[in-house]
């Protein structure tokens, strides 16, 4: 029985690891798209909003990136991770 605690124990980890990699995906599109709408821009008040819709974007992505590697240096770490 105390093999099942464990498996169970590791279970949330992996889910976790799971989400995090889907949200850095994620992350990768949204930015891909917002260079996209960046590029046809026309109007200076769109530019704006998208040259900060970028730069959200970016701290997002580095701050997803930062967390995998966390995880992947130290894959027993405990991390609370909600989307």
């Amino acid at each position: 029985m105390h093999m099942f605690q464990i498996a169970k124990k590791e279970e949330p980890k992996t889910t976790a690891y799971s989400l995090l990699l889907d949200d850095l995906e994620r992350a990768k599109y949204d930015l891909a798209l917002a260079y996209n709408n960046f590029e046809n821009a026309m109007e200076p008040d769109l530019i704006d909003c998208c040259i900060y819709q970028v730069n959200a974007l970016q701290m997002r992505y580095k701050f997803l990136l930062t967390k995998v590697k966390q995880f992947n240096e130290d894959p027993y770490a405990s991390i609370t991770y909600t989307k």
